[in-house]
């Protein structure tokens, strides 16, 4: 498991909020839901999506939305 960093820029942030949109329109459910889950009922935002900005940011829209639900799967987290 990945340590937990902070967001340190603004490129983090919106990228961040970038990921949780996708997800929750992948998903079908408004976006405070995903943002609860990955951070109140995991830490994937602080403990994945941070942490991978450098490679996370450079791939796909589909690629970084599928790889966020299979990191949600294997944590267990539901939205």
């Amino acid at each position: 498991m990945m340590p937990d960093e902070k967001i340190k820029d603004s490129r983090e942030l919106e990228f961040a909020i970038f990921c949780i949109e996708n997800v929750a329109a992948k998903l079908g459910v408004h976006a405070e839901l995903v943002y609860q889950a990955f951070t109140e009922k995991s830490n994937i935002l602080n403990g994945y999506i941070v942490p991978e900005y450098e490679v996370l940011h450079t791939q796909s829209r589909d690629y970084f939305v599928n790889e966020l639900l299979e990191v949600m799967q294997e944590r267990g987290v539901k939205v």
